[in-house]
């Protein structure tokens, strides 16, 4: 009986110990937008704005994870729709997240009513990735994008960045080319909200 309560107390310090490791590695969010603002400021010109929630189907899903190389997370987004004053759609927003070991990078991807990359924001990150996501953001790398669509080369095109500022700029720059895909296959501009 000893025998048996010294083990499981032993194993439950252990457990303590192992779970206070895994969770001193988790940063605290750095958010740098607001989710409104970002809205606002990605569909600049509309006045009325509507969400559009989109389930994928199995073929969309496939074709996404196809053309991108990398599958979607999710089965159903949402997208942010402005409007003009005549009714008129000038874009939408879509919030992506693509989780790393280093924490989530979340980015607002504005496209035009053509599909193309109207701009891009990243939202929010961790403390960690910050400093490695900063020289980036501040060379205003995601005006690479702007103008692309879903067919469009989203390699990074900065040079002289390295080391983990060059993956988290691969990371924003794929989930900017997820953002036109998923616009392209799910969402039907032509029809009113």
């Amino acid at each position: 009986m000893k025998s048996t309560t010294r083990n499981l107390c032993g194993a439950l310090v252990l457990a303590c110990v192992m779970a206070s490791a895994a969770l001193a590695h988790v940063t605290p969010p750095v958010v740098l937008v607001s989710d409104r603002d970002a809205v606002v400021g990605l569909l600049g010109g509309a006045r009325r704005f509507f969400v559009r929630e989109v389930k994928l189907t199995p073929e969309q899903r496939r074709a996404v994870a196809q053309r991108s190389g990398s599958s979607p997370d999710e089965s159903f987004y949402r997208f942010y729709l402005g409007r003009d004053d005549q009714g008129r759609l000038v874009g939408a927003v879509l919030f992506l997240t693509e989780y790393t070991i280093h924490g989530p990078v979340r980015v607002a991807v504005g496209l035009g009513p053509d599909g193309k990359v109207r701009g891009a924001t990243v939202i929010e990150l961790t403390e960690e990735t910050y400093p490695w996501v900063k020289p980036l953001i501040d060379r205003n790398f995601i005006r690479d994008y702007v103008g692309l669509d879903g067919r469009g080369s989203f390699a990074l095109k900065h040079t002289g960045v390295s080391g983990m500022t060059h993956f988290y700029g691969e990371v924003v720059a794929s989930l900017i080319q997820r953002a036109a895909l998923l616009y392209e296959l799910a969402l039907d501009p032509s029809s009113k909200t």
